[in-house]
């Protein structure tokens, strides 16, 4: 089942409304039968190979049988972090798999149940928690996301001061819609800053081409940048990028990666592009650190 974006402005405090973290990783379905437990993306890949917690995973969950709907993350002091997790999904070497599983543990966040021994689609979303808690024995591997009735405003306050991604809205007497977007289901978020290089630009529009230095040293490129320029920061931005030009290739003009700058940007991609990003102004400063 997948959601519709939510306006933020527009989150209610109704009883009629559950309200549920969202975390920042991957949605992963997990499938159990007796000892047997598997993983796969939302896009129907297997991926239980990457995750040797999945034993835990099966052991917590109670029941013979069952599918769950969950978030796979990789928690810091509570806090999901999607680049941890997205390292952890690009691992296929065992050993370091099994080493990762020390330095990045992965955790599978339920929030929903679509069956046991029988299905429980048609049931209303309150009842499903209550059975999807009540056949979950929580572990560092798998835990019941937190839920409340009633109160968005405040546990979308709470997510954005603990620098979470957001929150989804869901009513309670929701059925479970396989592969439909629904109104029933609002995710609500956080827009994030992140300070960038700018490796090039293009016109006509006029788009920066941003992303960050890795680990090896090279440029990784994450997003293309069209939305958020005054013409004033474009007239600036033409006269100190034109003395820096490395080379024209097509209709990109590539420049030594001195420049920086500051974007506003909604989520990242499982392949770690910003999505949905704007300008948010220039940066005085280098970079602070690379990523991974």
């Amino acid at each position: 089942m997948l959601l519709h974006m939510g306006n933020n402005n527009e989150i209610v405090d109704d009883p009629n409304w559950i309200y549920d973290i969202k975390w920042d990783g991957w949605r992963i379905l997990l499938h159990k039968q007796g000892e047997r437990i598997e993983a796969y993306t939302r896009h129907g890949n297997n991926v239980t190979a990457k995750f040797p917690e999945l034993q835990e995973v099966g052991r917590s969950i109670q029941t013979h049988t069952a599918i769950l709907d969950c978030e796979g993350v990789v928690l810091r002091n509570g806090i999901s972090v999607f680049d941890d997790f997205a390292f952890r999904g690009r691992l296929t070497n065992k050993s370091k798999i099994e080493q990762v599983t020390i330095t990045h543990p992965a955790t599978f966040i339920a929030f929903d149940i679509l069956a046991t021994d029988k299905p429980y689609t048609h049931k209303p979303l309150v009842e499903r928690k209550e059975i999807l808690a009540s056949i979950i024995e929580p572990s560092n591997s798998l835990l019941v996301t937190p839920s409340v009735v009633g109160n968005g405003s405040n546990i979308f306050q709470l997510t954005k001061e603990r620098n979470m991604e957001g929150i989804v809205g869901k009513r309670s007497n929701s059925t479970y819609k396989t592969n439909h977007r629904s109104n029933d289901w609002l995710k609500y978020k956080h827009f994030k800053v992140m300070d960038v290089t700018i490796l090039g630009y293009k016109e006509n529009p006029f788009t920066m081409l941003v992303g960050k230095q890795s680990s090896n040293g090279k440029y990784k490129p994450l997003a293309n940048v069209e939305f958020g320029f005054k013409p004033e920061e474009k007239r600036a931005f033409r006269e100190v990028a034109k003395q820096i030009i490395t080379k024209v290739e097509h209709d990109i003009i590539w420049l030594e990666p001195r420049l920086y700058c500051k974007v506003q940007y909604l989520e990242r991609t499982a392949s770690g592009s910003l999505r949905i990003v704007s300008f948010k102004g220039f940066c005085l400063d280098n970079i602070s650190e690379p990523i991974s």
